[in-house]
């Protein structure tokens, strides 16, 4: 990379160098080929897309159905399978590729081919034919990060069965409520992990969750995975061993062929009100996306080495784990453990061992490894990386310079990307052969994209400011549909409409990503955070309500409201206000007391990553005289700012100064 004249002080800009730009997928000239086409016939654009990339059972013959908008629906007579475009169109030329190196977090190696994925994927598809799994039953997977998971996942699309993964650090309660509403008749987990040193008893979650659902419980067979041999509690005619299930099962099955818009998966992710959302996404539309992106934003070549790290329970582990680096017979790492045990070398060890060459993680994890040993990676062999990446959150230029200068030894470009569970894949990023960068920057969106800033009445807001500090912001939207959005969410259309498409944005017209933007003189994009109330905590969306709940839940509380505060190392932490149900305040160690309490009740109510970092007793909540909860003030509180804007629909003002005195 070369680095120019910055354009706007503090923000350096660096352009790609001749080298990588010679060698990228994309150069400029295809790069504005690709534009000009999206921007003259959209539909003919995705179409030949769709027909080049997607190896098809049945080629569509519609390209876009809009009747029914926004429930749009891409190539929709198009017949196809998931698992063949990830496995079996690899097998006659690259079967013996290696398609995962997985590390568990012992250090223990399991190198497996594609090949040999294809057998594993297709026993455990026999096996949950066998329990009459059909095309459409739902599947919830609660497993550890492991090559098992992407057996499962792949498994299930192989056979048309819906699969929902839930992150295996999510509470009991949490994964009864996905169980419920996907109605899902089969779960798969492990009888425990160990993750960090620490082991997880995950069947004993999953025993806990379905007692909480006593006869509501639609799951009939659990199936186990021995992955630590550890005891764990056995219900006869429920529950069965994943090596049982596998042991007679031929390693040959053939693909259920099923539609374009068929469900692949259904992921659950926070939302402003207090139950989780199950984002639906199409097959086709979905694996058009991560088969591009994998191609334009990450420039993957055969002999590239890609770790993802994130785990299958979050979208970037659907989109850029199991499913991407598989569409394109891609050689990957997945690691089960954490970059900080045994000591913060961790992950840099693992890229030296495998010469990785693309690595791909969260500000959250970079900015904890700066913490712990900003020197660190300048003790290891890091010359096989090419290409860094960014998700989960925004990158701060700080944070960028650090993982440009001493990762990427300021030769490897980084992708900082945008996107969210609901759009499937990558939205605005680099080209990394073609576009400038700019630390902090998600820079433009990719070809196809047509996303803008707006006010609430659809109006552009166009900005010619160098200056990013001084930028108008508005919502970040996508004017036109693309083929891997959001489909629906499961049994909740209204809502679907409510929080993608709400009317009072733009007379609903566009899809609202609920985040605040804004662009620099030259058309970069630069994401400023939440407009609602979801917070960002270590690259996870987190509902204000689905923690708040949690709190009020607990017999002490009365009302409870929740705030993010920008935090070094998670980017968020979640600091609570919160009014019990005594008369008088607590304080001292008794404050102390309930404070640990609470912190342990959310943990177990949601899962360790909602756990509060802060809780604050008060004797009130700021609220209008509607009754509504003033979290800006709240905000500006933690934060330590000064409240400003309009109070006078505040009902008791008096609170400010004694939440203020009080944090």
């Amino acid at each position: 990379m070369e680095e120019s004249q910055a354009i706007a002080n503090p923000h350096q800009v660096f352009k790609p160098s001749v080298e990588f730009a010679n060698n990228a997928n994309l150069d400029q000239a295809k790069y504005e080929e690709l534009k000009l086409k999206a921007n003259e016939d959209y539909l003919e654009f995705w179409g030949d897309l769709a027909r080049e990339k997607i190896s098809w059972n049945k080629e569509f013959t519609q390209i876009l159905n809009e009747e029914n908008a926004p429930f749009y629906k891409w190539f929709e007579d198009g017949l196809l399978n998931v698992s063949y475009n990830c496995l079996d169109r690899h097998l006659t030329k690259n079967g013996n590729k290696t398609a995962i190196i997985f590390v568990a977090d012992d250090g223990k190696e399991t190198i497996i081919s594609y090949q040999e994925l294809y057998k594993k994927v297709c026993q455990f598809a026999n096996g949950l034919k066998s329990l009459e799994v059909k095309s459409g039953d739902r599947v919830v997977i609660y497993l550890p990060h492991s090559i098992e998971a992407i057996v499962a996942m792949q498994a299930c699309a192989r056979i048309g069965a819906i699969h929902s993964v839930v992150f295996a650090g999510f509470s009991a309660k949490s994964l009864a409520e996905r169980i419920l509403d996907a109605k899902a008749e089969i779960v798969i987990t492990a009888d425990g992990s160990i993750r960090g040193g620490k082991i997880s008893y995950l069947k004993a979650v999953v025993d806990e969750a379905l007692m909480r659902l006593d006869k509501n419980n639609p799951v009939r067979t659990v199936i186990v995975e021995r992955r630590i041999d550890i005891e764990c509690d056995w219900k006869h005619g429920q529950d069965m061993w994943w090596e049982h299930l596998v042991k007679d099962q031929v390693n040959l099955c053939p693909p259920s062929i099923i539609s374009s818009e068929h469900p692949l998966f259904i992921l659950y992710t926070s939302g402003s009100t207090g139950t989780p959302k199950g984002v639906q996404h199409s097959s086709a539309g979905y694996l058009l996306g991560t088969i591009l992106t994998m191609e334009w934003v990450f420039d993957i070549k055969s002999n590239d080495i890609f770790w993802c790290t994130a785990d299958v329970g979050w979208i970037t582990g659907h989109s850029y784990v199991c499913y991407g680096p598989l569409a394109v017979g891609a050689t990957q790492i997945i690691f089960e453990g954490t970059p900080m045990y045994p000591d913060a070398s961790r992950f840099w060890q693992i890229i030296e061992k495998y010469k990785a060459t693309i690595f791909y993680t969260a500000p959250t994890a970079i900015r904890a490894l700066i913490k712990a040993g900003a020197d660190l990676p300048n003790q290891f062999d890091l010359s096989t990386l090419r290409l860094l990446g960014s998700v989960g959150e925004p990158i701060g230029p700080e944070t960028w310079l650090w993982f440009y200068e001493v990762v990427g030894k300021k030769r490897c470009p980084i992708v900082d990307t945008w996107w969210q569970t609901e759009t499937g894949c990558n939205m605005l990023a680099p080209i990394p052969g073609v576009t400038a960068l700019k630390p902090g920057s998600c820079t433009f969106p990719l070809p196809g994209i047509m996303a803008e800033i707006i006010d609430d009445n659809g109006n552009v807001i166009a900005d010619t400011n160098s200056s990013i500090t001084n930028h108008s912001h508005g919502y970040l939207v996508i004017k036109k549909p693309f083929p891997s959005q959001i489909r629906t969410i499961w049994n909740a259309k209204e809502r679907f409409i409510k929080s993608y498409f709400p009317e009072e944005i733009a007379q609903g017209k566009y899809y609202v990503a609920g985040d605040s933007a804004s662009k620099d003189v030259d058309g970069c994009f630069w994401i400023l955070g939440r407009i609602d109330d979801v917070l960002n905590v270590s690259g996870h969306r987190l509902g204000t309500m689905e923690i708040e709940s949690a709190l009020v839940s607990h017999p002490k509380v009365a009302e409870a409201a929740v705030v993010g505060k920008p935090h070094p190392i998670k980017g968020e932490a979640v600091s609570a206000f919160v009014v019990c149900k005594s008369s008088s305040v607590p304080t001292g160690d008794n404050a102390k007391l309930l404070i640990n309490e609470l912190q342990e009740w959310v943990s177990n109510e949601i899962g360790a990553i909602a756990k509060p970092d802060e809780i604050y007793f008060t004797e009130s909540l700021p609220k209008t005289r509607s009754g509504k909860i003033m979290r800006r003030l709240l905000r500006s509180i933690v934060r330590g700012e000064e409240i400003i804007g309009d109070i006078s629909t505040l009902e008791n003002p008096a609170i400010l100064e004694q939440l203020k005195n009080n944090h």
